[in-house]
């Protein structure tokens, strides 16, 4: 199962859903301040949309706790798997980091 766009827009924190420059996103997925973001750091910040749309708490996305209440339930490891193989898709250079510039491109 593939992760909707809506989705992924909303495992993306409030603040950075404001944020109007690459650089500002990019700073807040990189936690340890490296320059560049790494698959645990791209994982752990997307993976904040799941924590706050599982209101239960239960560790799976009902229907009713998905966007528009539509679509299959969907698991934390099924969320985060998919997550890694955007990071993947996103990792352009295959160096296990993403720049910037990879992190702003859509995925292939």
């Amino acid at each position: 199962m593939r992760l909707p766009t809506v989705a992924l827009l909303l495992s993306l924190p409030g603040a950075a859903l404001a944020q109007t420059s690459t650089t500002g996103l990019f700073q807040n997925m990189d936690r340890n301040g490296d320059g560049r973001i790494s698959e645990a750091e791209y994982v752990a910040y997307m993976s904040q949309g799941f924590y706050r749309l599982d209101r239960n708490h239960d560790g799976t996305l009902e229907t009713d706790e998905l966007p528009g209440g539509r679509g299959r339930p969907i698991t934390l490891q099924t969320w985060q798997d998919n997550l890694r193989r955007e990071f993947h898709k996103l990792d352009r250079n295959h160096d296990g980091y993403l720049s910037p510039q990879e992190l702003m491109q859509p995925p292939r």
